[in-house]
């Protein structure tokens, strides 16, 4: 029986044996799960990072539209759909001071100046004033009176944020079609305008208000020509061509 205890000690260490290798799978097991949920949990975060990000990839069309007869080149605005009425109603006040206070007739020329007056800031009326007083020679009342007329044509008018977040700059194109005499041609010319705005307490003269009831007032105005020298046509096509590609955004 001297074999007894060495068979015993023999089966103990293969049992402890058994029992390390046991443990060693359900250890392997238990990585080998934790593995795979930490490649679940990056694939699902992965998905969810690129479901995030999706929105802020996508391709935007640019219309880059060239001018056959002037060669100039601008980005045609992309349709967002309907504009706030706030935008709106900047926009025809852009537009209508910028097709009033740009053109020149005799006939209505002293309306036209009140009817800008009523639009401008206390201090862009000092400027006006100075503009259009007879002691300056570049009035237009001195530059226009062999019976030259100027009338004009808005294209677009686009918006600007400064870095602010303050929406008070707009950009106006237009173009300006001046005419000698009465049977003489026409000749265009193409403007930008760089316009300051804000809006204030309407004023209490009647006169004023009918004109400018929501108290809509020009702070500043920069216009420069887009090109140099001037167009001369023949008839009035270029104007009518314009018409055609008008933004109305």
């Amino acid at each position: 029986m001297t074999g007894v205890p060495a068979l015993e000690a023999y089966f103990a260490e293969a049992e402890s044996w058994d029992a390390d290798r046991a443990a060693q799978s359900r250890r392997s097991a238990r990585t080998a799960w934790w593995v795979a949920a930490a490649g679940w949990l990056c694939a699902i975060a992965s998905a969810l990072a690129l479901a995030l990000l999706m929105p802020l990839k996508q391709v935007i069309p640019y219309l880059v539209r060239v001018d056959g007869s002037t060669g100039i080149v601008d980005v045609v605005p992309v349709f967002t759909g309907p504009a706030t009425p706030e935008e709106a109603v900047t926009r025809y006040f852009l537009t209508h001071y910028v097709s009033v206070c740009e053109r020149f007739n005799f006939a209505t020329a002293e309306s036209d100046y009140e009817e800008c007056g009523a639009l401008h800031s206390a201090q862009r009326n000092q400027a006006w004033y100075a503009l259009w007083t007879a002691t300056n020679p570049n009035s237009p009342l001195n530059v226009h009176k062999d019976g030259s007329t100027v009338r004009v044509q808005v294209n677009s008018v686009s918006f600007f944020t400064r870095a602010s977040g303050l929406t008070d700059l707009a950009q106006v194109r237009y173009l300006k079609a001046a005419r000698q005499g009465a049977g003489a041609e026409e000749v265009f010319t193409h403007w930008v305008a760089t316009v300051q705005y804000a809006y204030g307490e309407a004023a209490k003269d009647p006169r004023t208000r009918r004109w400018n009831p929501l108290g809509f007032k020009i702070l500043d105005f920069r216009s420069e020509p887009e090109l140099v020298g001037e167009t001369p046509a023949k008839d009035s096509a270029a104007m009518k061509e314009s018409t055609v590609a008008k933004e109305t955004r």
